[in-house]
């Protein structure tokens, strides 16, 4: 089996037509950061400014999620951050399985690639693909599962901080844990 390099990967993904998203999009969002960084943050898919931009997290949720980030000691330099789908759904609806489906493959090798310690979920879709299905991020977030020598978790999308900014609180402190479990690990 041949390894692919992560240029390839991002070339695979600037030209990819697996779903109908790619019909739609701007641009493909290949994920951001650090590549040798021991946490990887996963949200459901780039939205209207990602689409424009061709990068992950810009725009206000960006903003919030470098604040976040920032609260820990951390920045993008620090972190690396994707989605599960690489193009922007439409009218920023949540992903459709068949598209996270079409994804998928991308997010395994991106993950293989980066061999992160840590994964964060941003959000209820992130959290429900990548920890299971029935995950309840009103109840769960914030509290770690082990598997397959990674560590799980998953927070409030920073976007859904700006819908409610009371859970700002909840969601800072999801960030403490996440920078007590990186300096354990």
């Amino acid at each position: 089996m041949k390894l692919y390099t992560y240029e390839e990967l991002k070339s695979f993904v600037d030209r990819c037509t697996r779903c109908s998203l790619s019909q739609t999009r701007n641009r493909a969002v290949m994920g951001y950061g650090n590549l040798n960084s021991p946490i990887l943050f996963i949200a459901e898919g780039p939205g209207r400014n990602e689409d424009k931009d061709g990068l992950p997290f810009t725009g206000r949720s960006g903003e919030m999620f470098d604040r976040l980030l920032s609260g820990i000691n951390l920045g993008r330099k620090d972190i690396y951050i994707t989605n599960i789908v690489k193009c922007h759904p439409p009218g920023n609806r949540d992903p459709l399985p068949a598209e996270q489906e079409a994804c998928i493959p991308y997010l395994k090798y991106e993950t293989l690639l980066l061999s992160p310690k840590i994964i964060v979920c941003l959000g209820r879709i992130a959290a429900q693909r990548i920890i299971r299905p029935d995950y309840r991020i009103t109840r769960e977030h914030g509290t770690f599962i082990f598997r397959k020598n990674i560590w799980l978790t998953s927070c409030y999308h920073p976007s859904a901080i700006l819908r409610d900014p009371s859970k700002f609180l909840e969601v800072q402190e999801d960030f403490y844990a996440i920078q007590n479990k990186l300096r354990d690990i």
